[in-house]
Formats: C-alpha cells, sequence, structure tokens
C-alpha cells in the first residue's frame, strides 16, 4: 500500500503543480474571460428581448431556450478550445524550457511525469468547465426560479467529450517540439470526431459491384468503427430540451453510463499512445 502512495506522490505533485501553472496562461485566461461574457451577455440580451416583447409565459420559455442554447454553445466551443489549447501545450512548452530534463533527472520515471501532466490538464479543464457550468445554472435559475438539475448531467457528457479530444491531442503534443502542430491536430481530432457519423452512411450507399466504391465503403465503415464519435455525446441537448423539473427519459438514464464507458476508453487508448511516443522520445 504505502508503495502505490510513493509511485502517485510524485504524479500528483506533477499535476498540482501543472494546474497551478495553466490556470496562469494568458491565453487560456482570455478564452475563460471571453466566455464567462458571452454568459452574461444571452442573460441581459434575454432581459432586453422580454422587456422588448412585454414580458409573458411565453416570452418567459423563448429567454429561457435561448440562454440554453447560448450557453451550450459558448461551453462547448470555448470549452473545447481551452481544452486542446492546454492539452496541446504542457508537454511541448517543458521541452522547450528544458524542464522535463530536469524532472526526469529525479526519481521520477517518464510514466509518473507523463500520468501528472495528463492528469493536470484534466484539473484544469474541469476548472473551467465547472465555472462556466456554475454561471450557466446561476443564469437559468434568475430566470426559471428552479435549479435546472439536467444541466448537470450535460456538463458531465461534455466533460467526457472533452476528455476524448484531449486525451488525443496530449498524445500528438507528446511527439511535438511546440504547440502548433497540436493544436491543429487537436482541432482536426474534433472535426473529425464531429463527422464519424458520416462515415456510416458512406459505407452504407457503397456499391459492391464497383470495386473502388466497396474500397472505399471498406475504409469508411473501418474508420467509423474505429475513430472516436463525438456526436454520440450529442443526447446533451437532448437533455436540455426536456421541461425543467422533467425527468430524465429512460433511453436517457441507460446512454450515460455507456457514454462514460466509451469517453474513457478512447482517453485511455489515447494515453496509452501518448506513452508509447513518449517513451521513445530522446530526452
Amino acid at each position: 500500500m504505502s508503495a502505490a502512495v510513493d509511485y502517485f506522490r510524485g504524479p500528483w505533485h506533477i499535476a498540482v503543480f501543472t494546474w497551478r501553472e495553466g490556470i496562469r496562461k494568458k491565453t487560456l485566461v482570455g478564452f475563460l474571460i471571453l466566455s464567462l461574457l458571452v454568459i452574461f451577455a444571452s442573460f441581459f440580451m434575454s432581459s432586453f428581448l422580454n422587456q422588448t416583447t412585454g414580458g409573458g409565459q411565453v416570452e418567459t420559455e423563448i429567454d429561457g431556450k435561448l440562454i440554453k442554447d447560448i450557453c451550450v454553445a459558448t461551453i462547448s466551443i470555448f470549452g473545447m478550445l481551452i481544452t486542446i489549447f492546454i492539452s496541446a501545450s504542457v508537454v511541448p512548452n517543458e521541452v522547450e524550457n528544458k524542464v522535463v530534463y530536469t524532472v526526469l533527472s529525479k526519481p521520477v520515471r517518464r510514466m509518473q511525469y507523463l500520468l501528472g501532466k495528463f492528469l493536470g490538464v484534466q484539473m484544469i479543464v474541469l476548472a473551467n468547465l465547472a465555472l462556466m457550468t456554475a454561471l450557466f445554472l446561476i443564469a437559468i435559475y434568475m430566470r426559471q426560479d428552479e435549479f435546472p438539475k439536467l444541466l448537470l448531467w450535460s456538463a458531465l457528457l461534455t466533460y467526457f467529450e472533452f476528455l476524448v479530444v484531449s486525451a488525443f491531442t496530449f498524445a500528438i503534443s507528446c511527439s511535438a517540439t511546440s504547440a502548433v502542430l497540436p493544436t491543429i491536430g487537436g482541432l482536426f481530432i474534433y472535426l473529425i470526431g464531429n463527422l464519424t457519423e458520416y462515415l456510416k452512411d458512406v459505407s452504407l450507399r457503397s456499391d459492391e459491384a464497383d470495386f473502388v466504391n466497396a474500397l472505399i465503403g471498406n475504409v469508411a465503415s473501418a474508420l467509423h468503427k474505429t475513430l472516436p464519435n463525438l456526436q454520440k455525446f450529442s443526447i446533451k441537448t437532448e437533455i436540455l430540451d426536456l421541461n425543467p423539473g422533467a425527468p430524465l427519459p429512460a433511453h436517457v438514464y441507460e446512454q450515460i453510463p455507456n457514454l462514460i464507458i466509451y469517453g474513457l476508453a478512447y482517453a485511455v487508448s489515447g494515453y496509452v499512445i501518448a506513452y508509447w511516443v513518449f517513451r521513445r522520445k530522446e530526452l
């Protein structure tokens, strides 16, 4: 037991140091401030529209829907940008500044170093997501006088969507010497993850009689089964469309644990790739 505690003490200290360094990054703070301003702007925009239309129950429902749409889009966009930026920069920055050499010269294995960095990234992502979600909840509560508990489920699924992109962006960053390529790679992963569902349509529409068409269909089918499909997390929109106080439908309850396992599986895969790359990196 003590050996396990000693082993994870190093990664934990590295994770805390990464978190402290990450929250002080000006670019990261800029993304966060901009996202918070957009969330607050949605509240004032809703109030302005309500005054213009004269109030009423219909306008109140429209206000709530408007705030939800703006806030969800803001959290998704800026949260993903924060996730990609921090996942792409933590390792390359320390390689460029030669901090990694000092850390690895101590009794810290590469596995421990990488685990600490990855955990630190997740702490930053979670902290930013929690802050944006908290303001989102406050905005909805002030509009509907009811605590929107369903938004917590939506935030949970949003994090696991971020986790998948973070893991593979982190893997790319372990082979890079600057944050530029991993950042572009992270954006590409996010784009591909949202287009993976279309690969299924390509495979279903392929003509088996045509060799080239059949080959494209088989490749599309293989990619659809291999690449992460971020569209699976789109049920968070379905959750937000439910009326305040309404229970989660049974099929949504059944999907949430599967999506958590799905996100964790791809996150572990991304981390294994990161370790495989980093272990062969000359330092």
